[in-house]
């Protein structure tokens, strides 16, 4: 008999946090793939209007990307477009962590914790190397 008999088919509070969760970091993905979708968009529609002599040139650091951002710049545009694609299920992680600590699952709060350090660790030795 498994705790959905016991408890005459009612989820437990646990089994509940984990559905709320599961919704949360569903319209995290949603929002962030939108946000990104809708950056390369502008970022092509740009890139129609003023064509770019060199489409290789484009900022791969976070300051000269907020400036290419501010000032409509095609590249700029596509590089945060893929930016966000990269960063949304890093911030799932992040949400999964507080999920998992909220319902005192230790074991998956430390392994999701040691996969946030991962990521962390290859982003910045991207950012460095590259």
């Amino acid at each position: 008999m498994d705790q959905k008999q016991i408890n005459g088919g009612q989820k437990s509070p646990e089994e509940e946090q984990l559905a709320q969760m599961e919704l949360v970091i569903g319209k995290i993905m949603r929002a962030g793939v939108l946000a990104a979708l809708a950056a390369m968009i502008i970022g092509m529609l740009l890139l129609l209007v003023h064509p770019v002599s060199d489409p290789t040139d484009f900022p791969t650091r976070l300051g000269p990307l907020l400036v290419a951002v501010g000032h409509f710049e095609p590249m700029g545009w596509m590089m945060l477009g893929l930016l966000l694609l990269i960063f949304t299920p890093v911030l799932r992680v992040i949400v999964s962590i507080v999920a998992f600590a909220k319902i005192h699952d230790h074991l998956y709060t430390t392994i999701t914790i040691l996969v946030l350090v991962i990521l962390a660790l290859a982003i910045a030795y991207g950012y460095h190397v590259g």
